[in-house]
C-alpha cells in the first residue's frame, strides 16, 4: 500500500514514538552501514538551497548516496531560477518531476511549508530563517541519548543567540515532549527565547523553564550545555552584531565549573563561542553531532521515502 504523503516542517510533524523510532532506526545503521548501501537505489534527492550551507546540504547528500541514490538540486538561490524571479510554489512543482524527495532550505520562515502545500513528493525543511531545523534537532537527540543514555529528566542550558536560533527554538519544542526535561536560557536581553516560541510548547509538557544572564551560573546544575553563535546574517545593522557577538565565551577555566559528565552541543559552524581549548575535553561533543548527521539524515530520507528497513522490515512511517 502506498504510502500517505509525509513532509517534515518541525518537530511537530511526527509524534513522539515516531521521533524515537527514527533515532533506533539510525542507530542501527551506525551500527550496520553496509546493509543499507542500497536501500535508495534509483530514487534521487533534490537539495534545494537558498542559503548558504555546509554540513547540512553535504551530510544530506552524502546520506543519500551512502543509501545508493542520488543527488540533484542547487547550492544557493543565484544558481537557481529563484534568481530569475521564480516563485517557491513553481520550484517545487518543477522538481517533483524529477525527485523522490526534496530538502529545502530558505532564507524566509514558512518557505519550507509553502512548498509542502504545493509538493508532490516529501519536504524536509533543512532550516527556514529563525523558525525550525528539525533534521538538526533529530542529530542533536541521538547526540544527547549516546551521551547520556536518556532524553528525559535532563536540565538542558541553551546559550547564546536564542532570538534567532533555529536550531535551539526546534530542540526545545521536541525535548519539553519528554518528561521532567529543565531548561536555562542563557543570553543578554536583546536575543532572549522568543515569547511565541515558549507558547508553541506542547500543551501537555511539564517541561520548567528559567532565564539566565550568566553562562558560569548557571554550568553547574546543568547536563546539557547547547551552544550557539550569534548570526550576524540575521542583524539589521553591523553594531548591534558587534556588541553581542561575544556575549558569551565557553573555555576550558569556565568548564571547570560544570559537571564531570556534561555534554557541550554546538550545531557548528562556530565562531568564538567555544575556545580551542575546549575540544580536547571529553565532553565536548559537537563534531560527534556532525557524524551522528549523516546515520539521522540516512534515517529521515528512508522514513519520508516510506522505504523499508533491510534489517527489520519495517517502514518507520508506514
Amino acid at each position: 500500500m502506498k504510502m500517505k504523503l509525509r513532509h517534515l516542517i518541525g518537530p511537530q510533524d511526527i509524534t513522539l514514538e515516531e521521533t524515537n523510532r527514527i533515532l533506533e532506526l539510525a542507530r542501527r545503521i551506525s551500527a550496520n552501514m553496509d546493509s543499507y548501501s542500497e536501500v535508495a537505489k534509483r530514487k534521487k534527492v533534490a537539495t534545494l538551497f537558498y542559503e548558504p550551507s555546509t554540513r547540512t546540504r553535504l551530510s544530506f547528500e552524502t546520506a543519500m548516496l551512502n543509501l545508493g541514490g542520488s543527488v540533484i538540486g542547487f547550492p544557493s538561490a543565484n544558481v537557481s531560477s529563484a534568481n530569475k524571479g521564480e516563485t517557491v510554489e513553481d520550484t517545487i512543482r518543477v522538481i517533483s518531476c524529477y525527485a523522490d524527495i526534496a530538502v529545502m532550505r530558505h532564507p524566509k520562515e514558512g518557505a519550507p511549508l509553502l512548498a509542502s502545500l504545493y509538493s508532490k513528493i516529501p519536504v524536509i525543511n533543512a532550516g527556514d530563517g529563525g523558525h525550525n531545523h528539525p533534521s538538526q534537532t533529530m542529530i542533536d537527540l541521538m547526540t544527547i541519548k549516546s551521551r547520556m543514555g536518556r532524553l528525559d529528566h535532563l536540565k538542558i542550558g541553551m546559550c547564546g543567540d536564542l532570538k534567532f536560533g533555529r536550531t535551539v527554538h526546534s530542540l526545545v519544542q521536541s525535548l519539553s515532549r519528554y518528561e521532567g526535561n529543565e531548561f536555562v536560557f542563557i543570553s543578554p536581553e536583546e536575543l532572549r527565547m522568543p515569547e511565541y516560541m515558549l507558547d508553541e510548547l506542547p500543551i501537555d509538557s511539564d517541561a520548567k523553564w528559567r532565564e539566565e544572564r550568566s553562562l558560569e551560573k548557571a554550568l553547574p546544575e546543568l547536563d546539557i550545555l547547547y551552544m550557539t553563535r550569534v548570526q550576524q546574517e540575521r542583524f539589521f545593522n553591523e553594531e548591534d552584531y558587534l556588541r553581542l557577538r561575544d556575549s558569551y565565551i565557553l573555555n576550558a577555566e569556565k568548564m571547570q565549573l560544570a559537571k564531570s559528565n556534561m555534554a557541550v552541543l554546538h550545531p557548528l559552524p562556530r565562531i568564538n563561542e567555544i575556545s580551542r581549548d575546549v575540544d580536547l575535553d571529553s565532553r565536548a561533543a559537537y563534531f560527534e553531532q556532525v557524524q551522528n548527521g549523516v546515520y539521522v539524515r540516512m534515517a529521515l530520507l528512508m522514513s519520508f521515502m516510506g522505504l523499508e528497513d533491510p534489517l527489520t522490515g519495517e517502514c518507520i512511517l508506514g
